[in-house]
């Protein structure tokens, strides 16, 4: 069975995932027997374009760089909006990666309810959606027979949500904690090489880890909505992000790093999650100082890292990349491949 996908939203990282499909195009039918054509794209600027038959991904990617219009394309229907894209196409997988509202969800919450009710797959990277209605997408998935996969949510293309919801299903899992925003942890680090906490922003502007508005990032709030995520689906909370404190490193100053520094720590904004004795989890978004022999504390730059803390295999960290171009892209493969999987038993 050939997959026919449909983009919405395309840019970095929509664009990243085309990239890697062409790239592993024959390696994907050898090794996996996964088909695919891309059928149609949706980008609220950059147009759209729908060709049943299949759209040239190549020529595609050349016109973003050149023009920037998808709607450029010499073929195909030309100006159907997002909706349209997913109700009116032969795509039965649906790849939402349109930008991120983590107050509303919307308008990713409208377009996976929208594939939900069309019986199409979805596979995305958008934490909104996530963080604000997990358990109420999934019984909708679930009801509808339709399969939803998420792992770029949390820590990008790093496997952190397939680690605690399938390898770790059975360890029991009572703590979550981790640094899960790149832009975060690359600050703090320069400031412990002396840098202010201004100028080390900066300089992530400047490299692009942050962007001109950082306010969700160094603020928590982009923290928030992945522990949000963490709490709910892997350990089988009920929360929501106005539940949780968040903290962000605004208030961290070149000498609070120092003192940490002579007490044998090192600050770390991290998010954690804690299985209280009623059931209940407790989860948050602040600034700590990790002691040096911890895990964490040796994990330096844009770099992610996620501890899991079980009854059975005590800590079980994972460290890796937690955005980028490639990395997120690859996330969205794997989720492509594993619903692949599952439906073609």
């Amino acid at each position: 069975m050939i997959t026919r996908i449909a983009f919405i939203g395309f840019g970095v990282v929509g664009q990243g995932l085309a990239e890697i499909l062409l790239e592993q195009k024959t390696d994907l039918k050898n090794q996996f027997g996964f088909e695919f054509e891309v059928v149609a794209i949706a980008d609220k600027m950059k147009g759209s374009v729908y060709a049943e038959n299949g759209l040239d991904v190549q020529k595609l990617l050349d016109l973003v760089k050149s023009t920037g219009k998808i709607e450029d394309y010499p073929e195909g229907i030309k100006g159907w909006d997002s909706i349209q894209t997913i109700t009116e196409t032969n795509a039965n997988l649906i790849v939402e990666v349109s930008w991120t509202d983590i107050n509303t969800g919307e308008p990713a919450i409208s377009h996976i309810k929208t594939a939900i009710g069309c019986h199409k797959h979805i596979v995305m990277t958008n934490k909104g959606p996530i963080a604000l209605a997990a358990r109420e997408l999934l019984s909708m998935a679930k009801t509808n027979g339709v399969e939803i996969r998420f792992e770029g949510t949390v820590l990008s293309g790093t496997p952190a949500l397939n680690l605690g919801v399938n390898n770790l299903a059975s360890s029991k899992i009572t703590k979550i904690a981790g640094i899960v925003n790149g832009t975060t942890n690359y600050i703090l680090t320069e400031m412990e090489k002396g840098l202010t906490y201004e100028v080390a922003l900066k300089q992530a502007q400047d490299l692009g880890y942050a962007e001109a508005d950082p306010t969700a990032d160094v603020e928590g709030y982009d923290a928030l909505g992945k522990i949000v995520i963490l709490t709910n689906v892997v350990m089988g909370g009920n929360i929501t992000k106005d539940q949780v404190p968040c903290q962000g490193i605004t208030k961290i100053t070149y000498q609070d790093i120092k003192e940490a520094n002579k007490e044998g720590k090192r600050w770390k904004l991290i998010a954690g999650a804690e299985l209280k004795e009623d059931g209940f989890v407790d989860a948050y978004v602040r600034p700590e100082k990790i002691p040096l022999d911890h895990p964490l504390a040796a994990v330096s730059g844009p770099i992610n890292a996620l501890t899991y803390t079980t009854k059975y295999l005590g800590d079980v960290t994972i460290v890796g990349p937690g955005a980028g171009r490639e990395a997120t892209g690859y996330a969205l493969l794997t989720d492509i491949l594993d619903i692949h999987r599952k439906v073609s038993r």
